[in-house]
């Protein structure tokens, strides 16, 4: 990094502090310009974490906040200040800004006493409408009960439709409202089974503040989803959504490959371009393809170009754990074809319901899309399945850490690796007594139901391998000889042991060994092991498994 290149603005989202300050700022104020220009009364925003929304919000409220500092020099050097029109509205409304990013609570107790306090400090804020004469005493009586955190529940959901009302009695103005990550304490909910409680009150409080407020000029809400259904936005028709599903804001969130080449340049690491796009590149929002994770890019500028997973350790990501270890065969199937680079085609919704996560898969991967562990394809078109993949190298790290720990959990990370060792090493008892015992420890992942085709031990045993991918090159259903091998491990190094699997799923257990067998010279009789021998790898061993159940007979050879 050059001596000449400004800080990067690394978990800032204050706009004013960015600009004040002197740290690197990528220019987003023509998000204002487009916001205006739409001309709603209420804009909802989904985008995945960390993809600059709440300093975009911050940005709007420094814009169009009407204070007794002049702000208009925060914008004169960015691209909005060239729009006179745009230039006129600056300073201009009393706004209210709120974000609920730190309702995390895991009870509905907890999470209402910080709701409280979170909207007492925006009323502290604006304390110089409670000191003016603008209230009337009993207006005044209720101003005191939520600034000291005393409101009752059925104040608090009217918290927001007073405010605006009493800024703009006291401004002369109607009232803009920004609300960033409005979904958190919904998400949080969710986890914590207090979710109906939650979204009561969210329902209520939002509904007062923006459905029919004469009080109201505009506002937006940032999140990551979109709850519909009975949720938050029941009732409210005055909410205009633009998910990545459509071309509306496409480049005002997340990073645009040109603006990530100029970011390199400055800092001197444009040499890095290459890895930086296979590691971080890969989001697509409506038309606009080759949207960057902002995070991850300034993360690793300011490693020096050091390549790492930086947004999954903003997250513990346990939803996503959670949807994955409980999903159903074709879902983990789903995810084994994603984890190869295919694409697959899914139906998603723009609205999500929570409660439909464990009945409906679509469900799933509309949550997967919109929280940024999928990437579109393609531009899809209007109820026409969409073409998902996983965006880049760090995601997929995600994918891959999720099913490599939940093996190592389950037989712990010394028998894990013990495992593994002794597959490559050709140690085939080792092996065939500690894959057992993964079976028999397995229920809380996969469900072995005598109705499952043998497609789910196939997802079993690539989820198994992810451990090896350093070492590996590990391919699934390739042709090779004369058909489709099921699963092979290729030596990066061709001096090491290279193997091929076939599973066959027998009818009973006391078939189990000559279904092995079979399995076995499926392999010799179709060649599969000749791609291996063209690569240069020269001792390979064959393993023929047969599963029915929980129990698995491994049929083997090596082959030099």
């Amino acid at each position: 990094m050059g001596s000449d290149a400004k800080k990067l603005p690394l978990g800032l989202s204050d706009f004013k502090t960015v600009i004040d300050e002197g740290y690197t700022y990528i220019d987003k104020s023509l998000f204002i310009q487009e916001l205006v220009e739409k001309g709603v009364t209420a804009a909802l925003l989904p985008r995945p974490r960390r993809f600059g929304k709440t300093l975009n919000l911050s940005m709007l409220r420094y814009f169009f906040e009407k204070s007794d500092e002049d702000t208009s020099y925060l914008f004169k050097s960015l691209k909005i200040w060239q729009n006179e029109s745009c230039r006129a509205l600056q300073g201009q409304f009393p706004v209210i800004f709120i974000s609920f990013k730190d309702v995390k609570q895991t009870s509905w107790a907890h999470a209402f006493e910080f709701l409280r306090g979170v909207i007492a400090g925006e009323f502290n804020r604006h304390r110089i409408v409670f000191e003016s004469e603008t209230l009337s005493l009993e207006e005044k009586e209720l101003y005191h009960k939520i600034l000291t955190e005393k409101a009752s529940s059925t104040l608090l959901e009217r918290s927001l439709s007073l405010l605006t009302e009493w800024l703009c009695r006291y401004y002369g103005k109607k009232v803009i409202l920004l609300i960033d990550e409005y979904d958190t304490p919904a998400h949080t909910a969710y986890v914590g089974k207090f979710y109906d409680e939650l979204m009561a009150f969210l329902r209520t409080w939002l509904s007062a503040g923006l459905k029919d407020n004469p009080f109201l000029e505009q506002g937006v809400l940032t999140g990551i989803l979109r709850i519909v259904k009975e949720s938050i936005f029941s009732g409210l028709n005055n909410v205009m959504t633009f998910t990545i599903l459509q071309d509306d804001f496409q480049d005002k969130f997340g990073l645009t490959e040109l603006e990530v080449k100029q970011l390199l340049k400055d800092y001197h690491l444009l040499d890095k371009w290459d890895l930086i796009k296979q590691w971080y590149n890969g989001y697509r929002i409506g038309a606009q393809e080759g949207i960057f994770n902002p995070w991850s890019v300034l993360s690793c500028i300011a490693s020096k170009g050091a390549l790492a997973p930086y947004w999954v350790n903003t997250s513990d990501n346990a939803l996503m754990r959670q949807l994955i270890t409980q999903g159903s065969e074709e879902f983990k199937t789903d995810v084994e074809e994603l984890l190869r680079g295919a694409s697959i085609e899914k139906t998603v919704e723009e609205g999500l319901i929570f409660t439909d996560l464990h009945k409906k898969t679509k469900t799933v991967w509309s949550l997967l899309l919109f929280s940024g562990y999928l990437s579109l394809v393609t531009t899809p078109k209007y109820g026409t399945p969409c073409s998902l993949r996983i965006p880049n190298a760090e995601v997929r790290e995600i994918y891959e850490s999720v099913i490599k720990g939940w093996f190592e959990d389950t037989l712990s990370e010394r028998q894990y690796g013990l495992l593994l060792q002794s597959l490559t090493s050709g140690d085939r008892s080792t092996f065939s007594q500690l894959f057992q015992k993964f079976l028999l420890s397995s229920f809380s992942f996969f469900d072995f139901s005598a109705e499952e085709p043998g497609r789910i031990y196939h997802s079993f045993v690539l989820g198994m391998l992810l451990g090896l991918k350093d070492r590996y090159e590990v391919k699934s259903n390739r042709e090779s000889g004369y058909g489709r091998y099921d699963v092979m491990l290729i030596p990066k190094k061709p001096q090491e042991l290279g193997i091929v699997f076939e599973f066959k799923k027998a009818e009973d257990k006391i078939d189990l060994d000559s279904v092995a067998i079979s399995a076995l010279q499926q392999i010799e009789e179709r060649q599969y092991d000749l791609e291996l021998k063209e690569r240069g790898v020269r001792r390979i061993l064959s393993l023929g498994m047969a599963f029915q159940g929980k129990s698995v007979a491994i049929s083997s050879k090596f082959i030099t």
